[in-house]
């Protein structure tokens, strides 16, 4: 859908600090499927992704599904913390086949053409309970979910490396239909 936006990239590249900008700047926002997932597996005592990938990434895409199900019913403009095509990228990074139910899926729920990519940034990258990659893995992930979005005619918008206020004006910006800011 054209007022439905994704902001993505590798993790702790500031994509869910920005998100929780924009949804106090009134934006609506659909929270992160992977951190969800993990969340509620924590509290359960599990390890956060557990050891299968392929089950991890179906837990994420009924998540998706339903956050996009959701969304169809909201007004105005609509911001993915991460969208499905980031589901192909990590399968491939973790080297596994993509199922074709989940390159459907993606093809069937479109976003907005034009997607956000918080592109990797060392200097704020951090570890964290459920954010447990190396750098240079986190710079992996970004590049496999990039080219996921591309092989499905997405066009990456990078967003800069600034402030979150900076951030959210960009991207608001974008969204408004204007060329991107530098």
């Amino acid at each position: 859908m054209n007022r439905f936006f994704v902001l993505t990239g590798g993790p702790g590249s500031g994509k869910t600090t920005l998100a929780n900008a924009l949804e106090r700047n009134g934006l609506h926002v659909m929270p992160e499927a992977g951190r969800t997932v993990m969340t509620a597996r924590q509290a359960t005592g599990l390890p956060p992704r557990g050891d299968d990938p392929a089950h991890f990434a179906d837990l994420m895409l009924a998540l998706d599904l339903e956050n996009f199900e959701t969304a169809r019913h909201l007004a105005g403009p609509v911001l993915f913390d991460r969208g499905m095509p980031d589901l192909i990228g990590y399968l491939r990074l973790m080297g596994y086949a993509v199922p074709t139910r989940l390159f459907e899926a993606a093809k069937r729920h479109r976003y907005n053409r034009r997607i956000f990519l918080a592109p990797h940034w060392p200097q704020i990258y951090a570890t964290d309970s459920q954010r447990d990659q190396s750098p240079a893995e986190a710079l992996e992930t970004c590049l496999c979910i990039a080219a996921a979005y591309r092989e499905l005619g997405y066009e990456t918008v990078e967003l800069p490396l600034c402030d979150v206020v900076t951030r959210a004006a960009f991207v608001q910006h974008v969204i408004a239909g204007a060329a991107p800011i530098r």
